[in-house]
């Protein structure tokens, strides 16, 4: 041996540049991550509040219905009403508006609940018996 190094051989030193990009996937990964959970979460919320607001929507319009119809309104609308909502009806003159109201936890042990809600109006029938909440 001559102490010579093959023609094509290079030391690590040389193969290491400044501008090297090892590793920098992970680097990368390990900052970006947690925003992607948090967009998950935030989008999983969204569409749990979407869902929410759709049963209270169901749930007033099932209750103006029946409350326009002489039925008991609140009774009818609590039926269709998603776990933990609050339905209201009122009368006023010939128009019933019934509004529900649930709250929604966000996907997140620490973050305050959200509240949705929905209203749906309906006329009082004619020759039905008076509306009653």
């Amino acid at each position: 041996m001559t102490g010579r190094r093959p023609a094509g051989h290079r030391s690590w030193a040389r193969q290491r540049t400044a501008g090297s990009d090892r590793g920098s996937f992970t680097a990368e990964l390990a900052a970006g991550l947690p925003a992607l959970v948090l967009l998950l979460l935030a989008g999983l919320t969204a569409v749990n509040a979407v869902t929410t607001r759709g049963g209270c929507l169901d749930a007033a319009r099932e209750a103006a219905l029946a409350a326009a119809r002489g039925e008991p309104g609140t009774t009818a609308g609590a039926r269709y009403a998603p776990p933990g909502a609050d339905v209201t009806v009122t009368v006023t003159g010939d128009r019933v508006t019934a509004t529900g109201h649930a709250p929604v936890r966000a996907l997140g042990a620490r973050l305050p609940r959200l509240t949705v809600s929905a209203t749906a109006v309906a006329a009082v029938e004619p020759g039905a018996p008076a509306a009653r909440p």
